[in-house]
């Protein structure tokens, strides 16, 4: 089976948490044990039910204020397909985490509450969202019991909605699903209080979206992690480039160039499990042998000929801003990508986005905590890269504090 990796996001109460409880619980994917535990600490509430949300919000805090702090991951299966959910909190205080879990996912589920319609978490969603080319959208319409499963008021938040991707760019295929987390309305089973409303409920959607193959095996690109040189006796010659396959596949006899020096040379051999193999793929760990003796070390980058990856020292990238210390020109920092450590300066703001308004502002002096900025940094030597939009695994980066190595951005290269 195939497996789909998504994510749940939205404001504070927005039900994510109740929502992805609910599947589990309509699915039949709690154990006896998980349900006598959810059940006893579901006691506190006054009409006798059960506490759904209570199956991902698993720090003391979060069940204590009832809200969702970190990325909780479940995962489940049905007869069709297995799912990875990443549960992102609402708080607008961790909208940074929510930037973290949504990187690597199929889909996401934002939830809108009903009552209040499209607010700024929304915005603030849609736009990382778009942003991280989520290939896939579903905007849950959730608490439809407190409006009285009113379509007149859902076909509002649609039409709100679709104006707003047009706005934030967004060009994923979006779907649109009436919910009741709570009472499990067109989650697994289909609501009887909404037979306006003909589409497929939420676990229909989630088991038959078409998931893109995840793993790009086109653009062979791996990241040199180490240089295996053990000049032993039994190995006095060998020499081997060692990582991880990020996307692509290599074999003997590939010509390859080597970035960012550009060098090039052939491949002699390709190793997996200490074995000489016909073929490497991704996301395969390997070791590579070069006909030739060249000049490459960690955090350089082999890739197949005659593909073609941007080398830059001034480069264009949309920052995800995480640290409560705001971001100011000049600042100084690490830029990671994969095995690559470089230092990097902030030389420009291009544009901030407002995620109230939806507009784009210059001349901002500083950024602060969960916001988004299209900026130029200056790295101190030349990086080889992809833009995100053609391959996420080489067009990203984070940002790391010098002083303090804690991730403060992350990076979307353009």
């Amino acid at each position: 089976m195939d497996i789909l990796r998504f994510l749940t996001a939205g404001s504070v109460d927005d039900g994510k948490s109740t929502l992805i409880g609910r599947l589990l619980y309509d699915s039949k994917n709690i154990l006896i044990d998980q349900l006598e535990a959810l059940e006893q600490s579901s006691k506190k509430l006054k009409d006798g039910g059960v506490d759904l949300a209570l199956l991902t919000d698993g720090l003391r805090a979060e069940r204590e204020q009832g809200i969702t702090i970190d990325v909780a991951y479940k995962y489940f299966s049905t007869p069709n397909r297995k799912f990875i959910i990443a549960d992102a909190p609402g708080h607008i205080q961790y909208t940074r985490n929510m930037v973290t879990g949504a990187s690597n996912v199929d889909l996401a589920v934002i939830l809108i509450d009903a009552r209040n319609g499209i607010i700024e978490q929304t915005k603030r969603h849609s736009i990382i969202c778009s942003l991280l080319q989520i290939p896939f959208i579903v905007i849950a319409v959730n608490k439809m019991d407190l409006i009285n499963h009113s379509q007149e008021r859902y076909d509002e938040i649609v039409d709100e909605f679709k104006k707003l991707a047009e706005v934030v760019e967004i060009t994923s295929e979006v779907s649109f699903i009436p919910i009741s987390a709570l009472n499990g309305d067109n989650i697994v089973d289909r609501s009887a209080n909404m037979n306006w409303y003909e589409g497929p409920t939420m676990m229909e959607l989630l088991e038959t979206v078409e998931v893109q193959e995840s793993v790009n095996l086109e653009n062979a690109r791996m990241p040199i992690q180490y240089v295996l040189r053990p000049q032993t006796e039994e190995n006095p010659d060998y020499r081997g480039y060692a990582g991880k396959i990020e996307s692509g596949k290599f074999k003997k006899g590939d010509k390859i160039t080597i970035y960012p020096s550009g060098v090039k040379a052939t491949i002699a051999a390709v190793e997996c499990n200490n074995q000489i193999v016909d073929e490497v793929f991704a996301p395969q760990s390997t070791v590579i042998h070069l006909e030739e003796d060249v000049d490459a070390s960690r955090g350089d980058i082999i890739v197949i000929q005659d593909d073609i990856l941007k080398v830059e020292r001034d480069i264009e990238a949309v920052i995800a801003w995480m640290d409560e210390k705001p971001l100011t020109l000049g600042g100084r920092y690490l830029l990671q990508q994969n095995s690559r450590v470089t230092d990097v300066i902030v030389t420009e703001f291009i544009q901030k986005i407002d995620v109230n308004t939806l507009g784009k502002h210059s001349g901002v002096s500083s950024i602060g905590l969960n916001e988004l900025v299209l900026v130029r940094l200056k790295t101190a030597v030349p990086l080889a890269y992809d833009s995100y939009s053609k391959l996420r695994n080489t067009g990203g980066a984070i940002l790391i504090d010098k002083t303090s190595y804690t991730t403060v951005a992350a990076i979307l290269f353009k």
